[in-house]
């Protein structure tokens, strides 16, 4: 007998496939055992893979096209609006700009032999509710000790990427790269006022406050120097394969590329950008103006914090004990590293969702400015301190379940 183990999920998804459907699933899902992140809305599909103390960034290159993949796992954030955004593109890809990721411009990539190896650091997680979520990686890369304090925050129709504290000693440039993948179509910025279709080829953008480019907006909150290119890029399967009786034969593909240059041995460089998804070219013009009601709160080595006003959503990453201003008369408060997710309603916070990424705490403490109680959950302890702020402990999940975030209502 065959099982119905998730039965109307897998007939949605024959019901899409023929054309029958549109997709209606919204999820967030962190893989806390894996450190992979994966966010879906009906109308795109996006994850973060990274890795830290507690395993290993890749997968030893044994099958497949593995040979240059020893970045993969460094906070690779792939977007999807109809899956074939990175069909086939491996061969002409490079592989020192996978979208997301902050890496050393190499020469060349180390030998194959020197792709998998151990994490350095241990604040690697996400804080999610299961529909909204944020992820952070305190990354080390273990081939080139490029350094940098990366965090996504992920809301409906956008999500956002900053990055912080970015150091290298090594005398080659650090690239983050926003994005590569198949060239489809015009691509249009915003530059200087201005908005510009752009010719094909490779250049540094100065002025810039949009790039769109196949349904995919990308808007920097102020102003920015950009990397971009849209050419034709060429490679072999043979050359990132070790299996047998693979084409030598030149593979040439149109290829779209958007980067920060960091330029060599950066000492606290950073950068910020929202994506948006599955948006117009006239719609990102009408919306990049206010950053589509998004405030990145603040971006450095102890706190990154964005908020969502239009959602009302702030998502906060403490990489040690601090304090942040989230909203007029809110402050939040912890006093450990970890991560906290809030839903704000008339200037009061509804519902506190915590997670320690260190996978180290038993409880998490939070102060919130205001008086709040707790709705129901055993795991929650609320004490007044002063009339004017509220102490907050929230056991937190152990053992296999370590790094899984906990949530509570707050009236």
């Amino acid at each position: 007998l065959s099982t119905d183990y998730r039965k109307n999920e897998l007939e949605e998804i024959i019901r899409l496939r023929k054309g029958e459907a549109t997709p209606s699933r919204s999820f967030a899902k962190f893989f806390w055992q894996t450190e992979h992140f994966v966010f879906q809305r009906p109308g795109f599909y996006t994850t973060v893979r990274m890795f830290s103390r507690r395993n290993r960034n890749m997968e030893e290159p044994y099958n497949g096209p593995g040979k240059p993949t020893h970045h993969r796992a460094d906070g690779t954030n792939y977007l999807m609006l109809k899956g074939d955004e990175y069909h086939n593109i491996w061969p002409v890809y490079d592989w020192q700009k996978i979208s997301g990721t902050t890496i050393l411009q190499k020469p060349k990539l180390h030998g194959p032999e020197n792709i998998q190896l151990d994490g350095f650091t241990d604040f690697v997680g996400a804080v999610t509710d299961g529909l909204y979520g944020a992820v952070a990686f305190d990354f080390i890369s273990p081939h080139d000790l490029v350094k940098a304090r990366k965090s996504w925050f992920f809301f409906d129709e956008e999500y956002v990427c900053l990055g912080t504290d970015i150091r290298s000693r090594a005398d080659l440039p650090v690239a983050t790269t926003v994005n590569q993948a198949l060239l489809r179509g015009d691509v249009t910025i915003l530059q200087d006022g201005e908005v510009k279709k752009l010719p094909r080829g490779s250049r540094e953008l100065n002025g810039v406050k949009f790039v769109h480019q196949d349904k995919i907006g990308y808007i920097f909150p102020s102003t920015t120097t950009i990397q971009l290119s849209n050419q034709e890029e060429q490679g072999r399967w043979s050359d990132i394969t070790d299996q047998k009786n693979i084409s030598t034969e030149v593979v040439r593909m149109d290829v779209f590329k958007l980067w920060f240059d960091h330029g060599k041995h950066p000492d606290s460089a950073s950068y910020q950008y929202i994506v948006v998804p599955g948006v117009t070219e006239q719609v990102l013009q009408e919306t990049s103006g206010d950053n589509r009601g998004i405030e990145i709160i603040t971006n450095n080595s102890d706190v990154q914090a964005v908020s969502n006003r239009k959602l009302g959503i702030t998502q906060i990453v403490f990489y040690k004990a601090s304090a942040v201003k989230v909203a007029d008369g809110l402050t939040v408060r912890m006093d450990s590293p970890g991560m906290a997710m809030l839903k704000i309603r008339d200037g009061k916070a509804h519902e506190l969702t915590v997670a320690d990424p260190t996978r180290k705490l038993s409880r998490v403490i939070v102060t919130l400015s205001g008086n709040y109680k707790g709705k129901g959950d055993q795991q929650l302890s609320v004490s007044e301190t002063n009339g004017k702020s509220t102490l907050i402990l929230l056991d937190l999940p152990q053992g296999v379940y370590a790094g899984k975030s906990v949530s509570v209502g707050l009236d």
